[in-house]
């Protein structure tokens, strides 16, 4: 682990929990102009998923900061343009196209690693890129099946190449339609003034960490390498270099580091009051949720339906800067049915019900329902709200 120099600053635990919110797009006026491109080039990168409730969750990312923009808007806003490109960061991530460059050592990783998952039949790379070349951008359905027909990790010949060739910066993922990825050759999609490998593997890290560093506003050495997904050693091999400055934060036990930028100014305006993603890059890193909010998030989707506390895609309520609350959400045609409401404080059932009439209206629906609450004491109050 990096020796830290002395702290540049000392921050109370409400200051970094304000500048993380600000970092992150939910303190002060949205900026509308710049609309959803504005919101990805802000955080950087924005997690893909399968799973959808009210939208899938790269919807609800520009929706939870801008509010009720339309969804064929954010589509748009992401896959236009050669704006953005999908690729391997924190997860499966759209991110901004001048990212490009950035992730050169992660292609670089890819070409050279000796073994894989899936075997790789003689010429079929050769023959996906052939076949892009000529009749691309295509799915993998197009490019022969993704499937051998077995199991959903049998993949075919061709999607084995495809995915390959993404991984290795040959091609590129610029859209999902139907959810399945659509590929591009790089040459094609990625503009000629980012379409480089030239950064070495350290430049590639300093400017990962120092953007990661920016849309967190602060965090620890692991919050700031869990962003892109890089290893504690790579962050610590690069961090005295990025830009970031060290500071100490009331009641974190371990160094942090923060954004001069974050420093320079104290964040005011207003707190949005919304409903998060439970891949939403404000709380991704459980272990900082809990540090900066005192709230422990866990997506159950994963976990057998005994199990679940709050539900299988419970989204947390985001209320004047903490989280004070979640909801399992799903509709019935025109109703948005909040299958499991969990409140923290009654203080919560306001901005709760005032949450779930935004997302009821963004998608359509025209009427919530509440199914059960943890606290039945403020079900009474929470249908009040309501309307």
């Amino acid at each position: 682990m990096t020796t830290q120099p002395p702290p540049a600053a000392e921050l109370s635990d409400a200051e970094a929990r304000r500048i993380a919110l600000r970092a992150q797009g939910f303190l002060g006026a949205p900026d509308r102009r710049g609309g959803v491109r504005a919101v990805l080039r802000h955080l950087g990168a924005v997690q893909l998923d399968t799973i959808s409730v009210l939208a899938r969750s790269h919807e609800l990312i520009p929706y939870a900061r801008l509010g009720a923009v339309g969804r064929r808007t954010v589509e748009d806003a992401y896959w236009t343009e050669g704006h953005s490109f999908e690729y391997w960061s924190h997860a499966a991530c759209i991110l901004p196209v001048e990212e490009w460059p950035h992730f050169a050592f992660r292609r670089r990783a890819y070409r050279s690693r000796p073994q894989w998952y899936h075997e790789l039949p003689d010429s079929a790379y050769d023959a996906v890129i052939k076949q892009l070349r000529a009749e691309g951008p295509l799915t993998a359905t197009e490019l022969g099946g993704a499937k051998n027909g077995g199991e959903w990790w049998d993949w075919s010949a061709s999607k084995v190449a495809v995915e390959r060739a993404l991984m290795y910066g040959e091609v590129v993922c610029t859209e999902r339609r139907g959810w399945k990825r659509v590929y591009d050759l790089a040459e094609r999609a990625i503009p000629d003034a980012v379409l480089h490998d030239d950064l070495d593997d350290r430049e590639c890290l300093r400017r990962l960490v120092r953007l990661a560093g920016q849309s967190l506003g602060v965090g620890t050495r692991a919050d700031i390498a869990d962003y892109h997904r890089l290893k504690g050693e790579q962050f610590d091999s690069v961090v005295a270099d990025s830009g970031l400055v060290p500071v100490a934060v009331e009641g974190w036990s371990k160094p942090a580091w923060a954004d001069p930028e974050a420093l320079a100014s104290v964040p005011r305006g207003r707190h949005r009051t919304t409903l998060l993603s439970p891949f939403d890059s404000l709380i991704w890193e459980r272990a900082r949720t809990e540090r900066i909010f005192g709230f422990t998030h866990r997506l159950e989707a994963y976990v057998p339906k005994p199990k679940r506390v709050h539900g299988y895609f419970a989204m947390p309520l985001l209320a004047g800067g903490k989280l004070l609350g979640r909801v399992d959400p799903a509709r019935e045609g025109t109703t948005l049915v909040a299958r499991q409401v969990s409140l923290d404080t009654p203080k919560a059932v306001a901005p709760m019900a005032q949450a779930l009439r935004e997302a009821a209206e963004w998608v359509g629906c025209d009427s919530v329902r509440i199914e059960r609450m943890d606290r039945l004491e403020l079900m009474p109050d929470l249908v009040k709200a309501l309307g």
